[in-house]
């Protein structure tokens, strides 16, 4: 039973690394785009296929933070609405594109920021407790946050028996 366990927690320890490409393990790691603490409300759950049920991509806790920063350079690549959410999105170098909301921006589609930028305000509605929902694609396919963000230590996998 206990290697059982151990065994679905390590899994679950890899799934945010499952769908990373070389790209993401070369860039330089992203800073937060909320300040701290960070703690992930609910996680990344990669869809089965691309018009399956997921989560893609992660929703940070906000607490009284409304100002959401720029994890790394890049274009900016959509600002506006998307249904009822405002939404901003930033392409970067390496076919990424990273994307935040709710969020309302004074930046325009091709306006350049750089890491650390004030890029937007967060506004209530994703969550129950307010939250930034944060949503990176890596060549169109949705991939983990985690993947890009700095101080995120890579999984490893340990046996689960003896040899």
């Amino acid at each position: 039973m206990l290697r059982v366990t151990v065994s679905v927690i390590l899994a679950l320890i890899a799934l945010p690394l499952v769908g990373a490409s070389a790209a993401a393990s070369t860039i330089q790691p992203w800073e937060w785009p909320i300040e701290a603490p960070h703690p992930i409300v609910r996680p990344y759950l990669a869809p089965e296929t691309p018009y399956s049920p997921g989560h893609r991509g992660i929703d940070i806790a906000a607490g009284s933070t409304s100002e959401v920063r720029a994890p790394a350079a890049g274009v900016v690549h959509y600002s506006g609405r998307v249904v009822d959410r405002p939404v901003l999105s930033i392409r970067h170098d390496g076919g990424v594109i990273s994307s935040y909301e709710p969020v309302t921006s004074a930046l325009a589609p091709g306006d350049t920021v750089v890491g650390g930028q004030i890029v937007g305000e967060l506004h209530a509605g994703h969550c129950v407790q307010r939250c930034l929902h944060f949503g990176v694609r890596l060549d169109g396919e949705y991939v983990s946050p985690l993947n890009y963000l700095a101080a995120i230590p890579r999984a490893i996998l340990l046996p689960t028996r003896g040899h």
